[in-house]
């Protein structure tokens, strides 16, 4: 990742979020996730690669390595043949070792019908990640069909923006508007170096929906509120708590300022239970969750909360320190904000295709690699009639899942459950 930029090659500076992951990336927190989604048939790795190879060239988000300058890291124009394509090998959301990958830093895989796309956070969030992957999936069913007759060009409503959204849309002068308070951590015995615990539930989006509208909540806060009550119950069991279960809960914010990037944008938001009195019913935890989520969840408290760290980076003083004394810098806030967080919930929302490819895909799916502080994380996203929701861990212990799930069904909520196996070995 290191070097000197050749001046006839294109170059893009970081964005605001992205600026954080080389500093924190190492062997055991990777910062890459997955999306990924089934196909109607097997999967021919040969064209699936041709489809890359058409379709990568379209995305400078993705067309690129990363360098370290004196003051920040940047991108540079990557000209190296695209990153091979596999058969999947490895468990999901592995460290990408850019030398090993034609200094790419995403993945694509495949297995049996399922085409997944790894990321390395800097380069995009999930919704920029599910462009690409939705284009690429595109051309390989052009490709793989010729008898379809499709028009070979990207989709009408793909984007190919790469707008630095946080610099065009921040507000200047912003006060730190977060606290870092100790949370309560999910913890238990570790798998083995490497070994990743994937648990997939797929269930009707109707029979999340009506129990969400039971409650008087979005299927965001209930699902919240529900993963809440599971860490409660196996945590506190009743018992009073100084420290809370924070859930951190990314929010795209492209909607709320009329992005259309590929890069990053999107912002943390944290629905904080915190147990002061004995016994809590399932009902008050899933208001005290909707309450929490409810306050933050606005335009001018999302641009607050971005705001602030942009002007952090716009600090004419900080911009002159050089990189390793930012990195030192970083990594200390970084640590120190470690601990104030349980989990992570992304919810990517209802996935939307273009025929006639619609009939080729069955299903996505997302999985969150784990960060310092939390064991376990879990990913939402739709399509069609079927929510798709996953937990992703590094321990042995299912318990809080098992929990989650139970509630599911008392609540009425048909679920299929399906692991990657660790749970069992």
């Amino acid at each position: 990742m290191t070097g000197k930029r050749n001046q006839n090659l294109k170059w893009d500076k970081l964005d605001n979020t992205a600026q954080i992951f080389p500093v924190i990336v190492r062997e055991g927190m990777s910062n890459v996730y997955r999306v990924s989604l089934t196909l109607t048939e097997e999967i021919d790795g040969e064209i699936l690669h041709t489809a890359l190879e058409k379709v990568l060239p379209y995305f400078d988000v993705f067309k690129c390595s990363m360098r370290m300058g004196f003051f920040w890291y940047y991108f540079e124009e990557n000209k190296r043949p695209v990153p091979p394509v596999k058969k999947e090998y490895t468990y999901p959301c592995m460290y990408i070792n850019p030398y090993s990958n034609n200094h790419y830093l995403f993945k694509l895989t495949y297995y049996k019908k399922r085409i997944n796309l790894e990321v390395f956070h800097a380069l995009t969030d999930g919704n920029g990640a599910i462009t690409f992957l939705k284009e690429i999936t595109y051309q390989y069913i052009r490709l793989k069909h010729p008898e379809l007759k499709l028009r070979d060009s990207l989709a009408s409503e793909t984007s190919l923006d790469k707008t630095d959204s946080y610099l065009s849309n921040y507000k200047k002068k912003q006060k730190k508007t977060y606290t870092t308070k100790r949370s309560i951590l999910i913890k238990g015995e570790r798998l083995p170096v490497n070994q990743f615990a994937i648990l997939h539930g797929m269930m009707p989006i109707a029979d999340i929906k009506a129990a969400a509208k039971s409650h008087g909540l979005t299927i965001n806060e209930y699902i919240v509120g529900v993963y809440t009550w599971a860490i409660y119950q196996r945590y506190l069991r009743g018992k009073v708590s100084d420290k809370p279960i924070v859930t951190s809960v990314p929010v795209n914010l492209r909607p709320y300022f009329g992005s259309d990037t590929n890069k990053n944008f999107f912002v943390v938001v944290s629905s904080i239970f915190e147990p002061q009195k004995e016994e809590y019913t399932f009902e008050e935890v899933l208001a005290i969750v909707a309450e929490s989520l409810e306050k933050q969840i606005t335009k001018e408290n999302l641009e607050k909360l971005f705001s602030y760290n942009v002007s952090n980076e716009m600090n004419i003083l900080l911009r002159a320190f050089p990189l390793f004394l930012k990195k030192i810098a970083m990594k200390q806030v970084f640590n120190a904000s470690a601990k104030a967080n349980t989990t992570t919930v992304t919810n990517l929302g209802i996935m939307k295709t273009t025929d006639p490819y619609t009939d080729y895909i069955e299903k996505f799916q997302a999985i969150l690699p784990m960060s310092k502080g939390q064991n376990m994380k879990m990913t939402v996203i739709s399509y069609k009639e079927t929510l798709a929701l996953t937990f992703s861990s590094w321990i042995k212990e299912s318990e809080i899942q098992k929990i989650f799930f139970r509630k599911l069904t008392e609540e009425g909520i048909r679920a299929t459950v399906e692991t990657n196996g660790v749970f069992y070995e």
